[in-house]
């Protein structure tokens, strides 16, 4: 035998080490390794890390194989990969049922199990017995699978493999929204057996989505029918959560050394590279130690302190952990490989070195990985004192083969036998890397010649639908349902893929079926969704959001293309909208919002574009993979035909059905209006109008003696009825009312038809539509139906039919049979309120748009998408007009139990309850596209967003509360979602007229403009627009701290920072709510649950600009703890005596120096401003009993409101040295 090279002898050497060490425990029957000796159990992901080593090895041996002898080993080893592989694939496949399951309920016991026996494959725990639900374990298995292959292994067999593979990628398809128990198997950590959303999880998920697209499993030797297809936009919800959530690996566990998996090899997952440098570092300053990494803060895996017969902890017993926790030397196997793959030789050598230090030698003299390092029982003393100086010991498994294989992985790649490309044959390593500037593509095609000769005439070529053959031009619900049919099986039971969702990265490729291309509209035109949808400017805004969305998403071959139809719909009064042609020669220009674009027909396209096969619409099953599926042949067939024809809109007026003669006057006039719940005048926004002071908890701490509540003598403009007198509260059990909807009535109308309608109403289940009347709906009562009906033939009036509807609704049901006729179907009040809203649609009557849209019960189709969308990205959404009404949301709801939610929350209200739907859109939208608008917010409360849109309208319009709230309700949904940006981003805004009376917001770039308001809502009479002049530098702090209040805005690290207080005090009492000191046991201070309980006590306040307050106190305090002043703070500290007793002190020097607040607060007292005050009212309006003037201080400042702070702390707290020189600077 020839002498073997030296490169030779060292390989050998390697295969020995991987032989006796790895190979030696794999089970002959299922090729599965158990996870040791005494233990058979088979772990997914410990079973994929142990073959990466042999599958390194089998690909060293392949680049020397000279001699025969090292082929058959290259052979050997690549086969023990095969055989693995193969081997969890059989486990899984045994599960199919259950991977059918959980595409329809996502529950954590329909889940693939985590473990199997490595004697035969079956299942070796319950359902319920484990946390089963591990997304990042099958997502490793699918990304290691799509590299094998890549290199050239075949693993997959048949196109039943191919099928269930295909099921699997829908398994993990929706990982950024579904919460698992991640990398170690424990959810919380607490290990309470609670799922949450793990960052670990969804990079691996992400990694494995983009690793699989059009992937063939059968490698060079397959066809069509063997590729696996993902729709990219998955994968890219999935990157989008990611890169929200990181460094944060989830709610309960502010970092994770896991996440060096995500971040490097095996999954380079992350795109950015500042991020992924920010993530290593936060896991190397907090979790690197001697002996390895922590797995994650507070880990009491393990540790001394454990207490092994229970599974679960405390949560009291987590602050023992700290600084105890386990160190895993795994961990530097991760850093070596991810400097390798950064070519970074220095600190690789580095590592080697680290890791050299704590390996165990074996008698042999081989090297091992233990798996953990704990701190003896009787150091622990001395670990706690100064952490990292003790020595540990091995704990657990050694050698552990998860940290040894990745081990000899890093010491081939040291030693030059691979290369980083031959670990990723897939190239995913250069994911970070910066790519060239994408051109996208957009062609505009016209429903028919007519469109196509208006387009002519403004200089724009365009085809038509009919031109375009034969291309094939589809609305994006076709190729939704197209891609059921995916990964549809018979034998194994599997029915294709169940989210109905295709996203704008899927509609902007091409599609071939056999000899046929079809190109598809986007989603967001399908013009049956929603009335948003009819807003021609708004379209054209999410369009140009869309285009921006592409140049940074867009990452598979060939360019994005962007397919429009210009159809009569989109015609305003026969013409095509200014906006429109403003839009398309902005494209036709080249750029657009600073993306590039080339506007063109489709064949000039066809080369240049992404074009998928949808190859697996064959009948492949039958035998017949070239003829179409016989049901997708049909559906095409019928679909072809009408996808782009009108539909025609019921029409209401027959001529004749008409009696000419029956002219009344209106009786139902205001019926919608009394339904609205939005309060604006009241100025502690978020109250329920002033109602009297028994009938809410008061929003301050006791009142001062001199304000105790004199019961009579408040007659509040909202709550009363002429004749009823001052409001006393309701004699119903004694129990609170939990929500009036009251609304300061027109005076033209009767004044005492408020409609006061009450949640318990409800609560006793009377029928949904029963209205409690008054003395004012007796003029309604003699009007009858039929009357009623033919008013409603004969009025021109949309706004009058509205009414005249809204009547008939609460008074008869959707369902009423009106006696009424069309095409010999009866017609009933639910199909006249479809052709009022088509019609209000078409004539762009946004207020009664919303209004019917809400009676129809219609609900904005991706409203259950748009709240998924805030959630991933750890924001909570609240619903409902604080304080009685409030209900959040913190998980995913299916659409049907949002739309309730929402509607339960406003009561009668439909018309906020769809602006709410609404909102909810375009906050999704926003977080996608400008996340840096939501920083320092955890939770988004519509009800409040509502008030504070309608209180702005109403500051800059200088109207009363009722107008502005009808102003919001009309405005059009491009113009609210205008207003909704500058209320977020914090800009001035002002408000113009449009034609129709319609209102268009403007920012104010100058300050120039931001001076005056341009308000246009000219008179009726036509007179010039007035021009208010508003001194913009009043009530400037005062606005924005309602804003901040009101989006839930907070300072940077702030929650951290309250933290530390909570640790020196014993509690701190926000509203009547304590956060207790225990919380710090529980919790580290980065920790998200920890900053929900601190929101969630603040959103006790109803008052957003008192929040805002509290908020700056809290802030005072963690002054005090950080500059160490005292040791500890005391007992339970009242947040809220410190801004009360602040604006005492505020209020003694606005005596002393004669300032605005004398005028109201600062008073000297006589008899009548006690009455006031007991009322529940300061004179200047100022909420919970602090003065206006101190709302609108500048913080800084001599007089500003941080300085009345600090004195109040000075004071308020006996901790605090009273005398004696202290440095006092407040930043």
């Amino acid at each position: 035998m020839r002498s073997r090279s030296n490169s030779g002898v060292r390989l050998d050497y390697y295969q020995r080490i991987v032989h006796r060490l790895i190979l030696a425990h794999q089970e002959p029957v299922t090729g599965l390794f158990p996870a040791s000796n005494i233990n058979s159990h088979a772990w997914i992901r410990d079973n994929v890390y142990c073959i990466l080593a042999v599958w390194g090895l089998s690909m060293a041996y392949k680049k020397i194989a000279d001699q025969d002898e090292d082929r058959a080993k290259c052979y050997e080893l690549e086969q023990s990969c095969v055989k693995l592989m193969r081997g969890l694939l059989m486990a899984m496949m045994n599960q199919k049922d259950k991977v059918e399951k959980f595409k329809m309920t996502q529950s954590p016991f329909d889940s693939l199990h985590a473990k199997y026996s490595s004697k035969n494959g079956l299942p070796v725990v319950g359902d319920n017995e484990w946390g089963h639900l591990q997304i990042d374990a099958v997502s490793l298995y699918l990304l290691i699978l799509a590299q094998m292959t890549a290199s050239g292994l075949q693993i997959v067999f048949t196109l039943d493999e191919v099928s269930f593979i295909q099921n699997l990628v829908f398994y993990i398809e929706s990982a950024y929204s579904i919460p698992d128990y991640g990398i170690w198997e424990r959810g919380d950590k607490t290990n309470h057996g609670e799922p949450e959303l793990n960052a670990s999880s969804i990079g691996m998920a992400k990694a494995a989505l983009e690793a699989m697209n059009e992937l063939d499993l059968f490698g060079a030797r397959g066809g069509p029918a063997s590729v696996i297809h993902v729709l990219a936009d998955e994968a890219h919800k999935c990157q989008a959560v990611l890169q929200s959530m990181l460094p944060r690996e989830s709610n309960s566990k502010e970092l994770d050394s896991g996440l060096l998996c995500v971040i490097g090899f095996p999954a380079f997952a992350v795109d950015d590279a500042q991020l992924i440098l920010k993530t290593k570092d936060a896991i190397l300053s907090r979790l690197q130690g001697k002996y390895g990494c922590k797995r994650f803060l507070r880990d009491g895996y393990r540790t001394p302190k454990e207490d092994p017969s229970r599974l679960y902890y405390e949560r009291w017993e987590l602050r023992m952990f700290e600084n105890i926790e386990c160190e895993w030397p795994l961990f530097f196997c991760y850093l070596i490989l991810f400097h390798a793959f950064q070519n970074e030789k220095r600190s690789v050598q580095e590592y080697a070195d680290k890791l050299e230090k704590i390996m165990v030698r074996s008698e042999d003299g081989t090297l091992l990985i233990p798996e953990s390092y704990a701190v003896p029982q009787d150091l622990v003393g001395a670990e706690y004192q100064k952490p990292g100086s003790q020595n540990r010991e091995v704990v657990g498994r050694c050698p552990f083969l998860w940290g040894q294989s990745l081990f000899i992985l890093g010491r081939l790649l040291q030693e030059g036998f691979l290369a980083v490309g031959e670990l990723d044959p897939l190239n995913r390593r250069l994911g970070a890397q910066k790519k060239p500037d994408v051109v996208v593509q957009v062609v505009i095609i016209a429903e028919d010649n007519e469109i196509r000769d208006k387009l002519a005439e403004h200089d724009l070529h365009v085809q038509t639908i009919a031109e375009v053959a034969p291309i094939e031009v589809q609305p994006a619900r076709v190729l939704s349902h197209l891609y059921t049919y995916l990964g549809r099986n018979r034998k194994l039971g599997l029915s294709g893929r169940k989210s109905r969702d295709v996203g704008i990265l899927s509609t902007s490729k091409l599609y071939s079926l056999k000899d046929r291309i079809f190109a598809f509209t986007p989603q967001f035109v399908d013009l049956s969704r929603f009335y948003i949808a009819s807003d021609n400017e708004l379209m054209i805004d999410i369009l140009k959001g869309e285009i921006n969305f592409l140049k940074s998403a867009w990452d598979l071959l060939g360019r994005p293309l962007v397919t429009l139809v210009l159809k009569r719909i989109h015609l305003d009064q026969d013409k095509i909208p200014l906006a429109m042609i403003q839009t398309m020669r902005k494209l036709k220009s080249g750029y657009i919002n600073g993306t590039r674009v080339m506007l063109g027909s489709l064949k000039d396209f066809l080369n240049t574009s992404a074009i998928t096969d949808l190859s697996f619409l064959g009948s492949t099953e039958d035998g017949y993979p070239d003829r179409l599926h016989p049901d997708v042949q049909t559906y095409l067939d019928e679909h072809l035909l009408r996808s782009f024809s009108n539909r025609s809109t019921m029409n209401l007026r027959g001529g004749q059905l008409r009696p000419r003669h029956l002219r009344r006057r209106m009786s139902c006039k205001g019926a919608i209006k009394k339904t609205r719940s939005i309060n604006v005048d009241s100025d502690n926004l978020g109250m329920e109008g002033p109602s009297p002071l028994t009938e809410r908890r008061l929003s301050s701490v006791v009142p001062p003696p001199w304000l105790q509540a004199s019961k009579q003598g408040h007659v509040s403009v909202f709550a009363t009825t002429p004749e009823e007198g001052p409001t006393s509260p309701p004699q119903m059990g004694g129990e609170l009312v939990a929500r009036e909807n009251m609304y300061p009535v027109d005076p033209l109308h009767s004044r005492s038809a408020i409609d006061r309608r009450s949640e318990f109403v409800r609560q006793q289940e009377m029928p949904k539509i029963l209205i409690q009347r008054h003395r004012a709906d007796t003029n309604f009562a003699d009007t009858e139906v039929e009357e009623l009906i033919a008013m409603l033939r004969e009025t021109e009036n949309l706004e009058e039919q509205g009414d005249i509807l809204q009547y008939l609704v609460d008074t008869q049901g959707l369902d009423f049979n009106t006696g009424m006729l069309e095409e010999g179907r009866v017609v009933t009040v639910r199909d006249l309120l479809k052709g009022l809203y088509e019609k209000a649609c078409q004539q762009k009557l946004w207020g009664l748009v919303r209004h019917t849209a809400g009676m129809l019960g219609k609900r904005v189709e991706d409203l259950g998408k748009a709240v998924t969308d805030l959630l991933v990205r750890q924001k909570q959404v609240t619903v409902g007009m604080p304080p009685n009404n409030e209900h959040t949301i913190t998980a995913p709801l299916p659409e049907v139990e949002l739309r309730q939610l929402i509607h339960d929350a406003y009561g009668d209200d439909e018309s906020t309850a769809m602006l709410t739907q609404e909102l909810m859109v375009y906050l999704a939208m926003f977080i996608r596209t400008e996340p840096q608008l939501f920083h320092e917010m955890l939770r988004l409360r519509v009800g409040l967003i509502i008030q504070v849109m309608a209180k702005e309208l109403s500051r800059t319009l200088n109207c009363g509360g009722e107008a502005a709230s009808e102003h919001l309700l009309n405005l059009s949904p491009f113009e609210m979602k205008n207003l909704l940006y500058h209320i977020l981003s914090g800009k001035e805004f002002a408000v113009s007229s449009v034609a129709r009376g319609n209102l268009s917001i403007v920012s104010c770039k100058s300050s120039r403009v931001s001076k005056k308001s341009q308000i246009g809502l000219g008179d009726p009479e036509g007179e010039d627009a007035l021009v208010a002049t508003i001194d913009d530098r009043q009530g400037q702090w005062l606005r924005r701290r309602r804003l901040d209040g009101a989006l839930n805005r907070v300072p940077r690290d702030f929650y951290s920072r309250v933290w530390t207080v909570l640790e020196k005090c014993q509690g701190l009492a926000i509203e009547g709510r304590v956060l207790q000191q225990s919380l710090t046991q529980e919790m580290t201070p980065g920790e998200l649950k920890f900053a929900l309980e601190v929101e969630t006590a603040l959103n006790q306040i109803p008052q957003p600009e008192y929040r805002q307050l509290v908020v700056e106190a809290l802030m005072v305090l963690t002054l005090v703890t950080e500059h160490n002043m005292v040791p500890s703070l005391g007992d339970i500290i009242c947040v809220e005596h410190l801004v009360h007793k602040a604006n005492q002190l505020f209020l003694e020097d606005q005596r002393k120096v004669q300032g605005d607040a004398t005028l109201c607060c600062a008073k000297l007292k006589d008899g009548k401003e006690q009455q006031q005050a007991a009322s529940g009212m300061l004179l200047c309006g100022g909420a919970a009993y602090i003065c206006q003037h101190l709302y609108d201080s500048a913080p800084s400042g001599s007089y500003g409101t941080m300085t009345y702070m600090s004195r109040a702390v000075a004071l308020v707290l006996d901790c605090v040295p009273k005398h004696g020189e202290k440095e006092c600077a407040i930043s």
